[in-house]
């Protein structure tokens, strides 16, 4: 299995301006991430940046970095360009590790890259984890996911899906069994067809329920879905988010932090 992680970052956050370059023990955040990342099975991390800053920042580091537009509308508009200047074959895999992860687990990267390699017959490859908790199953901001036999996608949504016949009319008492997938937000692409999505028109689903990859599946491509147990590591979105990693680094031996 040989591939390529890309790390899109981009300096403009409405809830944490400059997130890429925030300080977690001493290193910005996207160097936490290119070195989780290195940890994996990659041949190559390469940080897709929208700034010169970020850049430099990753220069400073040692980390491998490529200079992309800063208008963009969207992370995969901004992988399709790395790919291109890198030079990156149509038949490679490339795997978008989101540049708010610092605790993502080398494991998962290799997870979500080996499937493309398993399921000839999927464009994607993404991951997934069991739900314990009500309130995470009801709430909008965690996107769940049903899958088929072959764990392959069967659709992606905010809604608490799938729903039991006799679940409570005003909401959920409790979890079916099995439990609901909770989708983890780390993508495998093959190179020719990450190419190809950001030309595909927006599909009606995606719009109404603000996720990107219910394109890849109204256009008839398949996502394989890696299921594992446990749940990530907390990503950054706020300055609260940031506290709390900045915290769990501060509890990890050295060793493990690096």
């Amino acid at each position: 299995m040989s591939f390529t992680v890309l790390i899109p970052a981009r300096l403009a956050s409405t809830r944490l301006p400059d997130k890429p370059l925030a300080d977690i023990a001493g290193l910005p955040m996207v160097a936490r991430v290119a070195q989780r990342a290195q940890q994996s099975g990659a041949r190559r991390v390469v940080v897709a940046a929208d700034s010169e800053r970020i850049v430099a920042a990753c220069a400073a580091h040692g980390i491998e970095a490529v200079l992309t537009r800063n208008d963009h509308p969207s992370g995969s508009d901004r992988l399709a360009e790395a790919c291109a200047l890198l030079g990156l074959g149509e038949q490679e895999t490339v795997v978008n590790v989101q540049g708010d992860e610092p605790l993502i687990a080398p494991a998962l990267i290799d997870a979500v890259a080996g499937l493309l390699d398993e399921r000839p017959e999927a464009a994607m490859s993404t991951a997934a984890h069991p739900l314990s908790r009500v309130d995470e199953f009801i709430n909008p901001n965690v996107v769940k996911v049903v899958l088929d036999a072959r764990s392959l996608a069967l659709y992606f949504s905010r809604a608490p899906i799938a729903w039991w016949r006799d679940g409570s009319a005003n909401g959920a008492a409790g979890l079916a069994s099995p439990a609901p997938l909770r989708h983890v937000g780390i993508y495998g692409y093959r190179v020719g067809f990450l190419r190809q999505f950001p030309q595909l028109a927006p599909a009606p689903i995606e719009t109404l329920e603000s996720l990107e990859q219910l394109r890849a599946l109204w256009h008839g491509h398949r996502i394989a879905v890696h299921v594992t147990a446990d749940a990530p590591g907390p990503g950054v979105d706020t300055p609260q988010d940031l506290e709390r990693v900045r915290e769990l680094f501060g509890r990890l031996p050295p060793a493990t932090a690096e």
